[in-house]
């Protein structure tokens, strides 16, 4: 899977070195194959910038289907290998696919943790941009927002059940803080219809028409570690094997780094 946006963010020199360093990761083949993989959204910025290198050095092409880690919708991973769906890789939060493990779903010597991932809040551009750098100043912002969203995947739960109770605000933003399936919070928070959203930074980087006020105060944070592993229905074991290891090295750190994720691999 190429991608245009994702190559223009790697200068040549750039792509050429991650080619070279992944060129020396994988395992070769005699044989190009295509890659299927199952990823979810908090990693969809660095797998984007990353493909093209992979894609070079291995031969190789990548056949990405998207959805969340968990929830009801069609489209979440666990749902996707249920329905008997096939790939090579999955990418998603680290305690579902230890639950899709538990469930003989997933290969557990596979399992690899690639970044963690932080909470974040963003505006509709050029609205007023609220201080939340302390927990008070997180505790006014949202019971002053006329409306709040939330994804309906990890960072969602935790916003849900978790951050409205620390804060000590559950009952004054219940009928305006909803959790939104499908479509990216940044973007209805975009489109006016939501004053406030709250999601994984790395998913809301990428959206255009917002300001990106920050990350959640560490104290009342919550970070999601993204892990990938091979599911036992894979079709190219060894290949997707190959793509994590990558995804895993010193490398791919930049990458992900630059779009909101903490690599482990720069830990």
């Amino acid at each position: 899977m190429q991608n245009k946006n994702s190559i223009s963010r790697i200068t040549p020199r750039a792509l050429t070195a991650l080619a070279l360093v992944s060129a020396a990761l994988l395992t070769n083949t005699a044989q190009a194959v295509e890659v299927k993989v199952m990823n979810s959204g908090g990693f969809t910025a660095s797998y984007k910038a990353l493909t093209p290198a992979y894609e070079k050095a291995s031969g190789n092409t990548l056949s990405t289907a998207w959805g969340p880690s968990m929830g009801k919708a069609p489209e979440a991973i666990p749902n996707r290998l249920a329905r008997g769906e096939h790939a090579d890789v999955v990418i998603m939060v680290g305690y579902a696919l230890d639950d899709l493990i538990k469930n003989g779903k997933v290969f557990p010597d596979s399992r690899v943790v690639l970044a963690d991932s932080r909470i974040g809040v963003v505006v509709r551009a050029g609205a007023p941009t609220p201080d939340i750098s302390t927990v008070e100043g997180l505790k006014n912002a949202l019971l002053h927002a006329k409306s709040i969203a939330y994804s309906d995947s990890a960072s969602g739960v935790y916003v849900q059940n978790e951050l409205f109770k620390k804060l000590g605000i559950e009952d004054q933003v219940k009928g305006r803080a909803h959790m939104i399936q499908k479509t990216p919070v940044a973007q209805l928070v975009a489109s006016g219809d939501y004053e406030i959203g709250l999601q994984q930074v790395a998913e809301l980087l990428p959206v255009p028409g917002v300001t990106f006020v920050g990350k959640l105060p560490e104290s009342v944070q919550s970070v999601t570690g993204y892990s990938a592993g091979v599911p036992v229905n894979a079709e190219h074991p060894e290949a997707g094997r190959d793509l994590i290891k990558f995804l895993a090295s010193p490398a791919a750190a930049p990458e992900e780094k630059k779009s909101g994720l903490d690599p482990i691999s720069a830990n």
